[in-house]
């Protein structure tokens, strides 16, 4: 059973976003159920800080020793920074997906997105669990 925190916001496409002190900046990441189906992540490809993605837009890639797979944009905005120790530790989404395996910060160009977005439940039920 994957894990999934109540807290987060998800999208069909297995990304997760987690709001931040500030209303306006998010951190997105995969879930625990996709690095679990994707096996061991041997490199992840991320944009550079700055990068500006409409929602749903393909905003990096994701390598593991089963498959490659996009990474879609769960909300509008522009990369505020990525995190660098993905470069020298991609299995981090795989040890802590929610946590040190986070991939980007965003400044969201529409609070409003996160309303759109699945709640934990609704997740959970989306993966069949």
């Amino acid at each position: 059973m994957s894990s999934i925190p109540k807290e987060l916001r998800f999208t069909a496409d297995h990304e997760w976003v987690r709001e931040s002190n500030d209303p306006q900046v998010v951190d997105v990441g995969i879930t625990d159920y996709a690095q679990g189906e994707l096996g061991d992540v041997v490199f992840v490809e991320l944009p550079k800080a700055g990068a500006t993605y409409a929602q749903k837009a393909v905003f990096g890639t994701i390598e593991a020793v089963k498959a490659v797979s996009e990474l879609y944009a769960p909300v509008a905005g522009t990369v505020l920074e990525t995190n660098k120790a993905l470069e020298h530790d991609p299995a981090l989404v795989n040890r802590d997906p929610y946590g040190q395996g986070w991939m980007i910060k965003v400044k969201l160009k529409n609070a409003k997105e996160l309303e759109g977005l699945l709640r934990a439940d609704a997740y959970a039920k989306h993966i069949g669990e």
